[in-house]
């Protein structure tokens, strides 16, 4: 009858002995190769590949105590701005031997200080988070454990964190500057709920500051959003000449809805967002909208991030330039407007 009893596992004495090495070597050819001869690191590595052993994370995070890890917190996996975020941040972390560990909030300030402790719990060596607003407990818990953490998406050089991000209030009043430089005075704001998202907030602060008679809509953050806060930005007794979005994710909606009614864009009403999403240069019209340096931000908060992991070096706050992205969905308004 076969023998079907599971095969235990090779684990690092067994490797050792079938090297005729010690198990500190073993460790060493693991950690610090440079520093054993070559013909006993061949032989370690041979005994690896024969007993099909591969060294355990756990294992190596008690031997070393590092678990090299840093962990993300991101309000949600749904918006395609925190995507390309990770995804950057992912590969230059590998970059320096660390890996990322992401987990979503919400939008939710007690669930990001909840999952924050979890990711400690488990190891995480620093944390990367995403604006301004916290909660109580969260500073609390970086206090208490001196855990670095940078926040991303904004820059503030007087935070409690290190930031490193770009200008909100500049990329507000960049769309706007655009529109008005055109001829717009009749400009309606699309945005984002501003209780939950403190980038949004200072967007429209900033454009509510301006010298400038706008009319801000309110609506959610997806394409059907966009669409219906359009309908009623047009249904307005005056209407606007040109439609202020502050998510391309609207400003898509926006193009969609314009399209559905017969309005020709920019021709009848220009259309403008912020993000520079990366299928927003392939819409029709291909949308003007503000680049916000994301994927940049993802390499450099990783580069920043390890350097106070592995070097003690806290970061600076660091300023990301944004960019106008003039394309086809904005023009001079009508001229009997």
């Amino acid at each position: 009858m076969q023998n079907t009893a599971p095969h235990k596992r090779a684990n690092l004495r067994d490797v050792a002995a079938a090297a005729e090495v010690s198990v500190a070597t073993v460790s060493r050819v693991l950690n610090a190769p440079g520093s054993v001869a070559r013909d006993t690191r061949l032989r370690v590595e041979d005994a690896m590949a024969r007993l099909h052993w591969t060294p355990s994370a756990a294992a190596r995070a008690i031997n070393s105590g590092r678990s090299r890890f840093v962990g993300a917190l991101v309000p949600t996996l749904d918006h395609d701005i925190f995507a390309r975020l990770l995804a950057e941040l992912e590969s230059r972390l590998a970059e320096h031997r660390l890996s990322l560990v992401v987990a979503t909030t919400r939008r939710r300030s007690a669930d990001e200080a909840r999952k924050a402790q979890g990711l400690l719990d488990i190891g995480a060596e620093g944390l990367l988070v995403s604006g301004a607003v916290r909660a109580p407990e969260f500073h609390a818990l970086i206090e208490r454990t001196r855990l670095p953490a940078v926040a991303t998406s904004w820059y503030d050089p007087g935070y409690a964190l290190p930031t490193v991000g770009y200008d909100n209030r500049a990329a507000a009043l960049m769309a706007l500057r655009h529109l008005t430089d055109l001829g717009h005075r009749r400009i309606a704001v699309l945005h984002g709920p501003l209780a939950t998202n403190d980038r949004t907030a200072l967007r429209v602060t900033a454009l509510e500051e301006s010298d400038h008679d706008l009319v801000f809509h309110a609506t959610g953050m997806t394409i059907a959003d966009g669409r219906a806060a359009t309908r009623a930005a047009l249904a307005a007794p005056v209407r606007p000449t040109a439609l202020l979005c502050l998510s391309d994710v609207q400003a898509t909606g926006a193009l969609q809805e314009c399209l559905h009614a017969g309005i020709r864009v920019p021709e009848a009403l220009s259309v403008i967002g912020t993000d520079d999403l990366p299928g927003s240069a392939h819409l029709y019209p291909a949308l003007t909208t503000v680049h916000l340096p994301v994927g940049r931000m993802g390499r450099v908060a990783a580069d920043a991030i390890a350097g106070w992991v592995e070097a003690q070096r806290r970061p600076e706050a660091q300023l990301l330039d944004i960019a106008l992205m003039a394309r086809d969905s904005t023009a001079a308004p009508p001229s009997e407007a």
